[in-house]
Parts: structure tokens; C-alpha cells; sequence
């Protein structure tokens, strides 16, 4: 299986992009919500995005927002993908993505009592309103916007949807390594748990992040060969 692709959220600062980029990290996000403590202007968006080397994506997380909003930093900020984290309709997001041309995320908020009905319908939706749907990014249940650091339970992911979806909600160094090799995503997702204080990143914990993402992909890599050759 190829290896978990990792992203890194919430950029505000040029080492910090240099640090993800540095350490391996596979996309980098900007929050364009301006209540957010890690929101950033399109310009200052634009500069970071400057800054990354090809082949690294940047993401842009809205909430809410107007078609017109995120054309106007869309024009900026060359973003490769949108990440829809309020209370946007399928409709809304494949407006909004056909109006830039970009594909799209769509964050599921996980609560306890989440099927995996629930979630195969939603994916089943998102991927009938739009061409540009990409994937879900399935983070806790909160009652605000954005993410609470708090993990959710992983085994209400069906093993189907599991290699398809970005995981967030609460991973840090510590969990990293278990939560790949239980839920086997497609990716992961990570803020808060990378930050010196909110908004600013920590360039070793990205790095020891990083490592325990590629340590639980060896250790699944190790485990299919056994399998393979028993």
C-alpha cells in the first residue's frame, strides 16, 4: 500500500512551511476563517504558498464562505484544493469548487452515534453533486467550527471507507503510530497537536509526527509481507 500521506494545518509562518516541507509533510493547509487564531489574508497566504516546492499541495479551509470570497483568494493564493468545514451543502461545495476549478474535501464531524451508513451516504452524496469531490476528512463532533483537538473513536470508520478518507480529530506524536495502524486512511490531518501555542508551529513536532506516521506504515508494510509469504 502506498504510504499515508500527511498534512499539516493551520500555517501562518514562512518556517513553519519550511519546516513541514522539511520533515516531509505531503500538503500544507491555510484557514481562510477569520475567527479562527490561525486565519491568514489571501496575501499572506499567497507568499506562504510561494514559498512551497512542487508536488507539495496547498489546502484552503473555508467556512462558510461566498462563491465570491473564495474566487477573490483563489486569485491570490493559488490553492490546489478546498476543504469545506462549516455547514456547506453538496450543492454549495460543488458550486464553489466549479467556480475555481479545484477538487474538494468535505470535513464529516464525527459524534458517537455516527453509522457507517451515516458516513458511506454522506461520501455517496458528495461524490453524486460533483466531479470534484475528492474525499471526506473526518474530524470529532464539536459544537464550533473548526477542530477541537479531541479524537473520536476510529472504529466506527467502515474498513471500506477507511483508505479513502483524510484522518483528523486529536492526533499528536503519541497516537500517530496507532491511529494509522488501526484505521489504515488514506491520509492524515494535523494542527493543534503540532503547535507551540495555537497558530505556531513546532518544527521538531512535526518532524516526530512525521516519523510516526512512516513508523506505523513500516510496520504495516512488515506485517503484509509475513502475510504474503505465509
Amino acid at each position: 500500500m502506498p504510504p499515508t500521506r500527511v498534512k499539516i494545518c493551520g500555517l501562518t509562518r514562512e518556517e513553519d512551511v519550511r519546516a513541514a516541507v522539511q520533515a516531509g509533510a505531503d500538503a500544507l493547509g491555510f484557514v481562510f476563517y477569520p475567527p479562527s487564531p490561525r486565519y491568514v489574508t489571501a496575501a499572506q497566504a499567497g507568499a506562504l504558498i510561494a514559498a512551497m516546492p512542487p508536488f507539495v499541495t496547498a489546502v484552503a479551509l473555508f467556512v462558510n464562505a461566498t462563491v465570491d470570497e473564495v474566487v477573490a483568494v483563489a486569485q491570490v493564493a493559488p490553492f490546489a484544493l478546498l476543504q469545506f468545514h462549516g455547514d456547506e451543502s453538496a450543492a454549495e461545495c460543488a458550486a464553489i469548487a466549479a467556480a475555481v476549478g479545484r477538487p474538494f474535501m468535505r470535513v464529516f464531524r464525527m459524534r458517537p452515534d455516527t453509522s457507517a451508513a451515516d458516513l458511506l451516504e454522506y461520501e455517496h452524496q458528495y461524490r453524486a453533486a460533483s466531479p470534484l469531490f475528492s474525499s471526506l476528512l473526518l474530524d470529532t463532533y464539536v459544537d464550533a467550527y473548526g477542530g477541537a483537538g479531541k479524537v473520536f473513536d476510529w472504529s466506527l470508520i467502515p474498513k471500506e471507507l477507511a483508505p479513502r478518507v483524510v484522518l483528523s480529530g486529536g492526533l499528536s506524536v503519541s497516537n500517530a503510530t496507532d491511529a494509522v495502524a488501526s484505521v489504515r486512511p488514506y491520509a492524515v490531518d494535523i494542527s493543534s497537536g503540532v503547535e507551540q501555542h495555537k497558530g505556531i508551529k513546532d518544527a521538531r513536532k512535526i518532524a516526530a509526527f512525521i516519523n510516526a506516521v512512516r513508523a506505523a506504515d513500516a510496520t504495516i508494510e512488515s506485517d503484509n509481507s509475513h502475510e504474503s509469504s505465509s
